[in-house]
Parts: C-alpha cells; sequence; structure tokens
C-alpha cells in the first residue's frame, strides 16, 4: 500500500509538473514590454502558466526567431519584420493579423522642451544643441518610422548627423531620461509611461508609414502559444490593458 501511495504521489506530481512545464514563449517588440507583461500577468491569474515574455527591437527578435529560438508567438512593432519571416516560412500559415496602432512622438527631458512646429520649413536643426535619439535608422521600427518623418518634413538632411541610434525605442527613451540626448523620437506609449520626459510634438499621421503591430505564431509554435494568441486578439481583459497604455486597438474584440 505505501508503495502504490508513494506511486501515485508521484504520478499526480509528474502530472502537475508536465501541466505546467511549457509556457507560450512569446517574443515582443520593446515597446510592448508594459502592455504584454500585465497582459501575461492577467493570463497567470486566468489559472494558466505565466508566459516567457522576450523583448527587444523587432529587428533583432526576428533574427533570433530566423535562427530557431524557442519562440511561438511573434509580436512586431511594424510590418515589414513580420514580412521578413513569412518570407521565409517562418511563421504559420493564416496566424498574422494586424493588432495595434501607435503615434510617433518628439520628447525632451522634462522641464526643457521648446516649441516645435511639424511642418516643412521649421529649422528644428537649428532649435537645439546635442543629439536627437531613437531606433536605429533602417533597421529598429521606431528608427524607420522617424526618417520617414523626418524626410517628409524636411529634416532628415540636417539633422541626420546628430542621430544617436539605438537598439530599441526603449533605449532611446532612457537616453532622454538620462538627459544624455536633448531630444528624442520615439513611440506615444513608450513617452507616456516616463516621468522624466515630455511630448514636445506628435508627427503628422501622413509623414510616416501607419504604425502598425502586427502578431502571429511561429511555424513551430506549440498549443500554449496559440491559447495566449487568442487571449491577446479577443480577451477583454487584453483589450483594456492595450488601452491603458495608449494603443490604438486595430480591432475590437
Amino acid at each position: 500500500m505505501r508503495l502504490q501511495a508513494r506511486f501515485l504521489a508521484a504520478s499526480l506530481l509528474l502530472c502537475s509538473w508536465s501541466a505546467f512545464a511549457d509556457p507560450a514563449r512569446v517574443y515582443a517588440a520593446a515597446s510592448l514590454t508594459n502592455a504584454v507583461t500585465d497582459i501575461g500577468a492577467a493570463w497567470q491569474k486566468a489559472g494558466h502558466e505565466q508566459p516567457v515574455l522576450v523583448f527587444g527591437a523587432s529587428s533583432a527578435l526576428a533574427k533570433q526567431v530566423e535562427a530557431g529560438a524557442p519562440a511561438d508567438l511573434f509580436m512586431s512593432a511594424d510590418l515589414s519584420w513580420m514580412d521578413y519571416l513569412e518570407q521565409r516560412n517562418r511563421i504559420a500559415a493564416g496566424s498574422r493579423s494586424s493588432l495595434l496602432g501607435n503615434t510617433l512622438v518628439l520628447i525632451a527631458p522634462k522641464g526643457k522642451g521648446f516649441p516645435v512646429t511639424t511642418e516643412r520649413g521649421f529649422d528644428l536643426a537649428g532649435a537645439f544643441k546635442g543629439k536627437l535619439c531613437t531606433g536605429e535608422p533602417g533597421v529598429v521600427p521606431v528608427g524607420i518610422y522617424a526618417k520617414e518623418a523626418l524626410s517628409s518634413l524636411g529634416w532628415w538632411d540636417k539633422v541626420s548627423s546628430r542621430i544617436v541610434g539605438t537598439d530599441d525605442v526603449r533605449t532611446a527613451l532612457a537616453f532622454v531620461e538620462r538627459g544624455e540626448c536633448p531630444l528624442g523620437i520615439v513611440y506615444a506609449t513608450d513617452a507616456a509611461i516616463s516621468q522624466k520626459v515630455e511630448v514636445i510634438a506628435s508627427f503628422p499621421a501622413g509623414s510616416h508609414k501607419p504604425i502598425v503591430y502586427p502578431v502571429a505564431l511561429v511555424k513551430t509554435a506549440r498549443a500554449e502559444g496559440g491559447e495566449f494568441l487568442q487571449y491577446v486578439k479577443t480577451s477583454p481583459e487584453a483589450a483594456a490593458i492595450f488601452r491603458k497604455y495608449g494603443f490604438t486597438l486595430l480591432s475590437t474584440p
């Protein structure tokens, strides 16, 4: 009887461990850090295993997924890096959708802002001294949007040599928070979480491509990833969290 009891206890322990051994693995853009962390906590509160969350520049995460990183779900800050993986057959067919929108803003350290007019003819280069921080132009999504906006307004040629390209948007935000850059270009949602910066201008929507966050399952995704994706896309809890942080929902649950 003792042997049977021990075997039963061990079996129950193994089953319990197995049920929670493989949480969803989510690779998400750095600008989604706060929102997706809160959604992961809500998912866990609903009785699921806490997902494994990996945040970074969409470009870096896409390269990791391409190389075989154990991701179930990829959440990008732009369409191009999702396209990159889809073209390389790394995205599960039929799982991709456009989830969120955002706004591009110009920020300065708190209390050090100055008037800016987002129109051609305004001399942005002459309005400040020092560097302008944003994501690496041409690689990191926020930097791609920033270059498009600066070019559209006729500012790029005069400020391009003063741009500090960072690994991701949160690093650019941190540089401005510390005063190492007197200006930065980030998403409105990133500026909103900081008490150390102020928004001095919002870039017109027509000055850059729409900021769209696509989401999709990686081709090798497990069932846990699919379940978490459905929660992110369709649950009122996830929608409320995204709205709380200032994201625009491109589809309403």
